[in-house]
């Protein structure tokens, strides 16, 4: 007879659980899916590198029909009780949309009920009472409010292409929800998914389901830029082949299924120009619209205007930021939103970027500047006496020397990182744009030298800069590398290699700063895009403190005047949050002659430019019926000394100094020295408990760097902690290592052994305990030279031998007597 608690996890998978599902019906090739990775592993930013954190994996999926998933299934080995795994599979049920939850070690299934039709939400099953496909379908249907009338729309498959392209977890959560809403006969229907998560190809699926179930025969999709009209007919919407087509030259042919319109190509000012009304309102049975924060929820918007006339059609809004104010409701017109998928979750699955935050203070923005009695501009013009402010600057009053300010802290954080990286500088105007342009060019006459398109203004006015934008975005054009601008960059460009944006105007919308952090949201891993930097010099970043932003910062960073404007060490957890709010609210201000959120403007349908001209405004004092704008050259712009300021894990700034911080973190889990020296001296991997911590806020980097600038050495992360949280004496490495060699440690083994340990130690002393407990390190220089791993292992008498000699090498190093 097997003894079943001698069976691993996945023994017990392979000869209790999948017999089980089989003999219930699921078919094992089309319905079951083991160890399902469906999280790419949050990028985790360690100093100029990164590393992927781990994939969220459920060890059962089971669906109805592909894409269609119904139940999750964890599994434990049989040492576990039956419900072990239940809290983890919960969580991955609730990630994943399905309503069936189990758990299981072999011996039966713990069934969880999430939609609450069960007498009891939990109960114990034996193996041969797992559900059956139809049964689970049949609840899951009850539970969904979906009749038996629509049952065959939901039902209706993914359109595969045969790429082998597959909806990512929160794409395939999103397209369900919204085909069965639009079954269950809903007519106005929300998605709110980050920029850079897939909206297009989301919408693609609703639309081929709902279009070849023959719900919704005649389809418009709008959108609000020429170029994502051409992507989506080029790429996502191909396999609607002959039956789609794109609005263009303001013409209707009336004989295809699905049309691709931007909002400007079928509506305009002038009622005659609203050529949409060529169609009857009855003609299109499902409107998409695209990025629908853009004014169809505005009231008197021309955009709405189509919606109205097509108002008996299903109307199905996509948005990375929904607008909520006075004016403008997206919830009030589409309702809630069925599925949200925030920046923050994207962050933190690995599908989206995460980034940095460099803060960094003028003193004239700080403390104001005030002009002297009778003081003039380089102009002549008497500058009005009063104290004037960031929410000025820019606007009301230019100070030259603080865009030259700006500008060489730009250039400090390329030239210290990497100059080629793709860096768009948001000014408050078309003037600011190009003010910033000349000083970037003057601070940097070689690179412009190499290449005149090294800084561009990209800016709605002029057509040279603006034509340059396709090759700003095309991640196989190096130039331009620099772009300066105003707000024709804010929306819509798919800037995949961005890796810096700057900062340097005022952002009074939420919706637009959304909109503008996602202009580096996207990974892209064949260019090694895998987070970004904002380097903020006008407070704009204490919006991510609004409850209505939901994307964390890796680090945010405020250096001293004597300090690069890129950390020594940037290297931050991923765990850091966003700020909190200080005292000053300037970034909430609205300042002079700014509007809180640009009209809406129609533009020429067959413009890829048009949505954008309109947007970039020159701002106050451009033209000569402006407001005055004073200009002073003679004024010196410094950076004040601030401190770099933490975040905890719950997104609150920390107030405390991270010292502190660090204490009252590790005391929550070891609450004394006796605890952690227990915890460390039974661990089989010291790597582990520091990951741990690492998870839980500990700032490594910050503090190896602290007690090691006290030390003149690199100290052991087990030295931080005994110090910094216990008030323990540190030690450097290359001490521990000392230590270790006056024991006359080595004596106990024969040549070859002691090599190798030495050689162990060196690797400590270099780069601390990770590469020890690894066996790779056998194959690295200088080990590799003793020999081959497996003539190094045998020097020890085996495997166990040498990995028992390890573990004392590190019983050796943290011998507290020692």
């Amino acid at each position: 007879m097997v003894d079943k608690k001698s069976l691993s996890e996945r023994d017990i998978c392979t000869k209790y659980i999948t017999p089980a599902l089989e003999k219930a019906g699921w078919d094992i090739q089309t319905q079951i899916r083991e160890e399902v990775s469906f999280t790419a592993g949050r990028v985790i930013v360690r100093g100029r590198l990164h590393a992927r954190g781990k994939k969220k994996r459920a060890d059962y999926l089971l669906s109805y029909r592909k894409n269609q998933p119904l139940a999750v299934i964890e599994a434990k080995d049989n040492k576990h009780t039956l419900g072990d795994g239940m809290q983890q599979a919960l969580a991955y049920g609730e990630a994943l949309d399905v309503p069936f939850v189990f758990a299981s070690n072999g011996d039966g299934f713990l069934f969880h009920d999430r939609t609450g039709l069960s007498a009891k939400t939990e109960t114990q099953l034996t193996l041969h009472q797992f559900p059956t496909p139809d049964e689970l379908w049949d609840r899951y249907c009850l539970w969904k409010g979906i009749p038996g009338s629509a049952r065959p729309v939901v039902e209706q498959p993914f359109c595969d292409d045969g790429s082998g392209r597959i909806p990512r977890y929160y794409q395939r959560v999103a397209i369900n929800r919204a085909v069965e809403a639009v079954a269950k006969g809903q007519d106005r229907i929300l998605l709110v998914m980050a920029t850079g998560t897939g909206k297009t190809f989301t919408a693609f699926q609703i639309i081929w389901r709902l279009w070849k179930a023959k719900q919704k025969r005649r389809i418009l999709f709008l959108v609000d830029r020429n170029v994502l009209a051409d992507q989506a007919r080029n790429n996502d919407f191909r396999p609607f082949g002959q039956a789609m087509t794109k609005v263009t030259n303001r013409t209707i042919d009336k004989s295809y299924e699905i049309y691709i319109a931007l909002y400007q190509a079928v509506s305009g000012n002038e009622e005659e120009k609203d050529i949409y009304r060529e169609f009857s309102p009855d003609f299109f049975d499902l409107v998409v619209i695209d990025e629908c924060h853009r004014g169809s929820a505005a009231e008197e918007s021309s955009w709405r205007r189509i919606l109205d006339y097509f108002s008996n059609a299903t109307h199905l809004g996509l948005t990375a930021t929904p607008k909520e104010t006075k004016e403008v409701s997206n919830i009030d017109y589409f309702g809630k939103p069925i599925y949200t998928y925030s920046l923050k979750q994207g962050i933190q699955d690995g599908f989206l970027a995460p980034y940095k935050v460099i803060r960094v203070d003028l003193d004239k923005d700080v403390q104001g500047w005030r002009p002297y009695q009778g003081q003039t501009d380089k102009h002549g013009q008497l500058i009005e006496d009063r104290i004037y402010n960031q929410k000025d600057f820019d606007r009301k009053l230019v100070l030259d020397q603080r865009t030259v300010a700006v500008a060489a802290r730009i250039t400090d954080f390329l030239e210290r990182s990497d100059p080629f990286q793709k860096t768009i500088v948001f000014c408050e105007d078309i003037d600011h744009a190009e003010r910033m342009r000349e000083s970037l060019v003057n601070l940097n006459p070689k690179r412009v030298s190499e290449n005149r398109k090294y800084v561009m203004r990209i800016t709605g006015d002029e057509a040279e800069g603006k034509a340059e934008l396709d090759n700003f975005i095309n991640p196989e054009e190096r130039y331009p590398v620099i772009a300066t601008t105003s707000k024709l960059m804010t929306t819509g460009v798919d800037a995949q290699t961005c890796k810096l944006i700057v900062l340097d105007r005022r952002i009074n919308s939420m919706t637009e700063f959304k909109q503008i952090i996602g202009r580096g949201s996207r990974i892209n891993e064949d260019y090694n895009k895998h987070w970004f930097t904002i380097l903020d010099f006008k407070k704009a970043t204490e919006l991510f403190a609004d409850p209505n932003f939901d994307g964390e910062p890796v680090q945010v960073y405020e250096p001293k005047p004597d300090e690069p404007v890129s950390p020594d060490d940037p290297a931050a957890d991923e765990t850091m949050d966003p700020p909190g709010v200080g005292d000053e609210r300037g970034a909430y201000d609205s300042g002079p002659g700014v509007p809180e959120d640009e009209p809406d403007t129609p533009w020429d349908a067959d413009d890829a430019w048009g949505p954008w001209s309109d947007l970039d405004t020159g701002g106050p004092g451009e033209g000569e019926s402006g407001p005055k704008r004073y200009v002073v050259d003679d004024v010196e712009v410094e950076i004040l000394a601030e401190r770099v300021q933490y975040l905890d894990a719950n997104g609150d700034l920390i107030t405390e100094s991270l010292k502190d911080y660090t204490r009252k973190r590790v005391k929550e889990q070891y609450a004394s020295l006796d605890e952690f020296l227990k915890r460390w001296d039974r661990a089989d991997r010291k790597q582990a408990i520091i990951e741990e911590l690492a998870e839980q806020g500990v700032f490594w980097d910050d503090l190896i760097q602290e007690v090691g600038n006290a030390l003149g050495e690199e100290p052991d992360p087990f030295d931080v902690i005994c110090h910094i949280v216990y008030d323990q004496p540190p030690l450097s490495r290359k001490e521990r290592a000392a230590n270790v060699r006056k024991q006359n440690y080595f004596s106990q083994y024969g040549e070859t052994a002691r090599q190798v340990l030495d050689a162990l130690l060196e690797k400590y002393t270099d780069a601390g305990i990770e590469p020890i407990e690894d066996p790779k390190v056998l194959n690295l220089d200088p080990l590799s030279r003793l020999g081959s791993p497996m003539e190094l292992i045998k020097a020890f008498g085996g495997k166990k031998g040498y990995e028992q000699a390890v573990r004392e090498l590190e019983d050796a190093l943290y011998d507290q007597e020692a």
